[in-house]
């Protein structure tokens, strides 16, 4: 299997499905990470532009850790919204991960750029495979299903599936410790601790479901994304 995982961040997918991810790439699937901004207002003190360039340095470690293939999209912090060219981007990259599963924001995710992305992912992820609607890449072959991954602290989001990820929380844990810089970013603007805040969450999902650590996911149930069998690890 193709999985594509888009986040809005460089960290949102580690934080939310890298375990599952490091499951995926264990087994032998191709696995690829889109971050669709640059991350460049993720700092009090360190220049946008700067930042940028050491959130993408972060994001290619923290994707390495599981040989996983990584689509910087080098969109703006904070800025980004659906427009036709922003919707041809999205479809051409789907076109070029070639996915069997897609997993991304949830639609109503607490922060702008996750919500805008999710819109977007799942719009283009229909049209993707639409021969006549032109990219650089050729049409996908399928409608992709859509797993939406669950936001910070999981507030309101009843999960319909869950990923043991006791054998590759470590794996998690270290990808997300590659971005240091919002290691130190999220202790001053919201007073976390990163790693604690996300060995905490996978604790949590872990209880619901019997296991030490775990992932949950909601499914897109939309026509024609849904399939019979189960299709994450």
């Amino acid at each position: 299997m193709r999985i594509l995982a888009v986040g809005a961040h460089p960290d949102d997918i580690e934080l939310a499905c890298g375990g599952t991810l490091s499951k995926y790439s264990k087994r032998g699937d191709q696995v690829v990470m889109a971050y669709v901004t640059n991350g460049n207002m993720g700092h009090k003190e360190i220049p946008p532009e700067e930042l940028a360039q050491i959130r993408k340095a972060e994001a290619k470690r923290a994707t390495e850790i599981i040989g996983a293939e990584m689509i910087w999209m080098d969109y703006a912090d904070e800025w980004v919204f659906s427009n036709r060219e922003t919707r041809e981007d999205f479809i051409d990259m789907i076109r070029e991960a070639r996915p069997d599963l897609i997993i991304t924001h949830l639609p109503d995710d607490y922060h702008p750029d996750h919500r805008q992305v999710s819109q977007l992912v799942f719009d283009a992820s229909f049209l993707a495979s639409v021969p006549h609607v032109k990219t650089t890449h050729l049409a996908h072959e399928k409608v992709t299903p859509i797993y939406y991954m669950e936001p910070p602290a999981g507030q309101g989001f009843n999960p319909t599936e869950y990923v043991d990820i006791s054998d590759t929380f470590q794996l998690k844990r270290q990808m997300l410790a590659c971005h240091q810089s919002q290691v130190k970013w999220l202790k001053e603007h919201d007073n976390i601790d990163f790693l604690e805040f996300m060995e905490t969450i996978a604790k949590c999902r872990g209880l619901q479901c019997g296991v030490a650590y775990a992932e949950g996911f909601r499914r897109a149930n939309v026509w024609p994304r849904v399939v019979a069998q189960r299709v994450l690890p």
